[in-house]
């Protein structure tokens, strides 16, 4: 626990396990953070990787001003936020959803060059039974492999792309931020920039190559890799919506997964997304 947490009384922090995840008590996110609140919130996401809070009623504005408090506001490559809010992201499923965002492990826009930092998910409606986020910690991941496997995936790199799965599902090309699907190479192993730990960065949603191994090679070890992580149920976290619940997760050393198992109730939020760097 950070110095700002421990010298802050009014906030509470409970851990959900001992891996990932926190629960995080006493903070109104829709008022700006003091230097201290926001010192305290941010050793707690260095500390817990994900934390959560309840009962937020936020504007998207307010939501927006919570985001610029940790970074500059990264706008998603493919799809169209409310209208005069470029930087909100839509998470909703009805009854009429084909897919839902999130339905597969992964950080969120690992195939920008600078994928985000981390992201601010508000939920406004929850459906009643289901909708859970899975959280898991890639610290843990990458700390949970052999000896010999952690050298081995050192120093390697791979591909993370767009457009397989944004195309057809945010609109036409006319619409992408960059008038293009984004693609980057990134380390398989990430260290953390404010930690220094070293965490898996690759995903069963956006990576699809590891570039020094062949083709097959390649295809193995990510799936032994995303197997890993789907598995670990050591390393993980699972968080249950409610009304106006917020979770605020680093993607630089976490992945999620947002269980579709409400169908056909309604699951409704938005989600401000941090700008990041280019991983190491």
């Amino acid at each position: 626990m950070g110095k700002a947490e421990m010298t802050l009384s009014n906030i509470r922090v409970q851990p959900l396990t001992a891996a990932i995840g926190a629960e995080i008590e006493g903070v109104n996110l829709a008022e700006p953070l003091s230097d201290a609140t926001f010192e305290a919130l941010h050793d707690a996401l260095m500390t817990h990787q994900a934390i959560f809070f309840r009962d937020q009623d936020m504007t998207l504005d307010q939501h927006k001003d919570l985001g610029r408090r940790f970074g500059d506001l990264h706008v998603h490559p493919a799809a169209p936020g409310p209208e005069g809010h470029p930087e909100i992201l839509i998470v909703k499923a009805d009854e009429n959803s084909k897919h839902v965002a999130g339905e597969f492990w992964h950080s969120d826009v690992s195939c920008d060059v600078e994928p985000p930092m981390g992201s601010i998910l508000h939920i406004h409606t929850a459906p009643e039974v289901g909708g859970d986020t899975l959280f898991a910690s890639m610290y843990a991941a990458y700390e949970g492999l052999s000896d010999r496997m952690q050298h081995f995936l050192d120093g390697l790199t791979a591909l993370h792309r767009s457009e397989h799965v944004h195309k057809g599902r945010y609109g036409t090309k006319d619409n992408l931020r960059d008038d293009d699907y984004p693609e980057a190479v990134h380390p398989v192993v990430r260290t953390h920039p404010v930690t220094g730990r070293k965490g898996l960065y690759v995903n069963a949603t956006f990576t699809t190559r590891i570039l020094e191994l062949k083709r097959e090679e390649s295809h193995d070890i990510l799936h032994l890799l995303y197997n890993h992580i789907a598995r670990g149920v050591h390393f993980q976290c699972r968080y249950r919506w409610e009304k106006n619940s917020v979770a605020f997760w680093d993607n630089r050393c976490t992945q999620h997964h947002a269980a579709w198992d409400y169908f056909p109730n309604v699951r409704h939020g938005y989600r401000v997304t941090i700008q990041g760097d280019k991983p190491v």
